[in-house]
């Protein structure tokens, strides 16, 4: 009877010491992590906080630990945190658990700055727990600034060298082709007429050159604003690739932020170039509207629809555009309509 209380005296102080020695090393990699690491319960209350998050958020974990993890959020995550989790209780729909995402994240003196996010859901036997991966991204998202900028400024640069340089040697051969057919008007009518199609054709490269030229720079969206500039999209489109574009903005939008306004008609402009390309659509519809807080411009097609997963996408044309609605604080949404199609929603602050 004493040999077995031994025996099982040494299980248990053996499975006790097993248990400290898992639960000291998983302390030592949360309190070691680089990256934040926070751990909320089902009502969104925060468990832990690792020191990598207190120097992220500029907290201690005292001062969060029991606090709903909404304070550390951006708006407009921020106000609907709770819904998002009383959505996954009652549907089983994550939105976020289980794909990293970027979104911006505020800190103790409420400045926000960007982060990359990975949720985690962990089962327990009596409840759910979820832990947030963070990592700050400030500096890769200034690069991508940098390199949005550099490429802003060469596209603006072919743009104005195709309307300044090429336009005028195109109109300069149109010029010439024209004289050309008034000098042989009375030797060969036939040569007269051809020297007067191929003036004619220059006519039309010029119109395609300066279409390119406007749609690398866009001059109306410095000079008469984004709704002008959408407009003049629309109108575009439907002259190179032939289908049907159009834009619709029911008031009056005043949205005075030019790099903003720069980086939302370039979004635009690519949602477009892919229904064209990748969706093989016929017909486009570009929807602009505002609220009190928020401008929200919306891209829909009737095309074949978004190739693969769009969410694990790595193309570049679609990174970019995250990258865009990024810099000024935006959210970017890519849905499947239900008829065929696809849409691309994008908002960011009238105000920053």
């Amino acid at each position: 009877m004493l040999k077995k209380n031994s025996s099982g005296a040494k299980l248990l102080a053996r499975s006790e010491s097993a248990v400290k020695d898992r639960e000291e090393r998983l302390r030592a990699i949360l309190e070691t992590a680089v990256e934040g690491i926070i751990t909320i319960d089902e009502r969104g209350i925060i468990e832990s906080f690792n020191p990598a998050s207190e120097k992220l958020f500029g907290y201690t974990a005292s001062e969060v630990i029991g606090k709903n993890v909404s304070v550390l959020m951006s708006t407009p995550h921020r106000e609907q945190h709770d819904g998002y989790l009383e959505n996954y209780r009652r549907t089983g729909h994550a939105r976020i658990i289980g794909i990293g995402r970027e979104t911006f994240a505020r800190k103790r003196d409420g400045t926000l700055f960007p982060i990359d996010l990975s949720v985690s859901e962990v089962k327990l036997s009596d409840r759910r727990l979820f832990t947030g991966f963070i990592r700050d991204i400030t500096e890769r998202k200034r690069l991508e600034k940098e390199i949005l900028e550099i490429s802003e400024r060469e596209q603006r640069r072919i743009g104005q060298d195709l309307h300044d340089g090429l336009c005028q040697h195109l109109a300069g051969i149109e010029m010439l082709s024209h004289v050309l057919a008034q000098k042989i008007a009375s030797i060969s009518k036939e040569g007269s007429d051809r020297a007067t199609e191929i003036a004619e054709a220059v006519r039309d490269a010029i119109s395609q050159t300066r279409l390119l030229a406007r749609g690398l720079s866009p001059v109306t969206l410095e000079s008469e604003g984004l709704m002008s500039a959408l407009a003049e999209l629309a109108v575009n489109t439907e002259k190179i690739f032939r289908i049907r574009c159009s834009f619709d903005c029911p008031l009056v939008v005043k949205f005075d932020d030019h790099a903003a306004a720069t980086h939302l008609f370039r979004i635009a402009q690519e949602a477009v170039s892919n229904a064209i390309k990748h969706g093989k659509a016929k017909n486009i519809s570009i929807v602009l509207h505002a609220d009190a807080e928020h401008l929200h411009l919306k891209v829909t097609d009737d095309g074949i629809g978004f190739p693969g997963d769009f969410k694990t996408s790595s193309g570049m044309g679609l990174r970019i555009m995250q990258s865009r609605i990024g810099m000024v604080g935006g959210n970017l949404t890519i849905e499947r309509e239900p008829a065929g199609g696809t849409s691309v929603i994008f908002a960011t602050p009238t105000t920053r």
